[in-house]
């Protein structure tokens, strides 16, 4: 059944996918982790990689998705999109995911206020450079509602990127680790290692990080 966001009632969630893979875009990378895919996103980012996740997904009540979850017998969860943000029942998914004693992580556009979200819950935001089309679009108000587990992502993709991520990572509150804040280029557009150079020259302790699945399974994609 394929619908449109919103359509879903008040316990249920439109959801694109569920999958268990190996966690490539935090500081979990490499860890075994069941994702769930949200269906819809506010952004239109040009380096899109999940775009079958704007619209499309079948509606799902809060405990179908708990017990397929519970399928896999792993204790790492990602909720992901799409923007899980846009759908009101995220933050309660994520309330009953860690109330089962889940590790849940949730990964964001950076455009949604991410103060709905339990604060036991690892937040990555992704905020938006040039490069996406979409850096208008941030709330960099969520840079003060950060913790000291959640993480900073910025997807790089040109120089302008990656200066761009330098003065947005110099706004973050002092007590925010430099090590939970991700520089990742944009696959296939920027080799890894000019990127390392930069953060090299300007003795950045920002992290280098790289789309481990898109190194495992670069054919696959989607559902890794």
């Amino acid at each position: 059944m394929i619908v449109k966001t919103g359509v879903a009632s008040n316990m249920s969630l439109l959801v694109n996918e569920i999958f268990y893979s190996i966690q490539g875009e935090s500081l979990c990378n490499g860890r075994p982790c069941i994702f769930v895919r949200l269906g819809g996103c506010n952004l239109r980012c040009s380096y899109c990689d999940t775009g079958y996740a704007y619209t499309e997904g079948v509606v799902m009540q809060i405990p179908e998705i708990l017990s397929r979850i519970s399928d896999f017998k792993c204790s790492l969860v990602e909720v992901t999109g799409g923007e899980p943000l846009l759908q009101h029942k995220t933050p309660l998914l994520i309330y009953r995911l860690l109330e089962e004693e889940y590790e849940v992580m949730m990964e964001t556009n950076g455009s949604l206020d991410i103060s709905m979200v339990d604060d036991r819950c690892i937040k990555i935001v992704d905020i938006k450079c040039p490069a996406s089309g979409e850096s208008h679009k941030n709330d960099l108000e969520n840079l003060k509602k950060l913790n000291q587990k959640d993480q900073i992502k910025f997807v790089i993709g040109s120089r302008e990127d990656y200066e761009y991520a330098k003065k947005i990572t110099a706004l973050k509150c002092a007590e925010f680790p430099m090590s939970h804040i991700l520089f990742s280029p944009v696959f296939g557009k920027i080799a890894p290692e000019r990127l390392a150079k930069w953060i090299l020259e300007d003795n950045l302790q920002a992290r280098l990080h790289l789309q481990l699945h898109k190194i495992i399974w670069p054919d696959k994609e989607r559902g890794y």
